[in-house]
């Protein structure tokens, strides 16, 4: 018998919330920047040493910001119609 990775529900968002997003709507698009908070945090994860040599994975900042700036950027530029 074969392990199924599990993963949590995921709701996509609204698309009344896209299209205020889309149109400038700052709660929206804070709503999409919650939502995709996550996502952001893994995809910004870089491994660091610390004074003993040992390696973990800490969220880089610069790269978090700069991911979240593209999303913003893209939800402006999306034409919802």
């Amino acid at each position: 018998m074969s392990k199924q990775r599990r993963r949590p529900n995921r709701r996509l968002l609204p698309y009344t919330t896209i299209r205020s997003a889309a149109s400038g709507d700052v709660e929206a698009i804070s709503a999409v920047l919650r939502h995709y908070e996550g996502y952001i945090a893994r995809l910004s994860l870089r491994p660091v040493r610390d004074v003993y040599g040992c390696t973990r994975l800490c969220v880089d900042e610069a790269v978090r910001h700069r991911l979240e700036i593209k999303l913003i950027t893209g939800i402006l530029e999306f034409h919802a119609s």
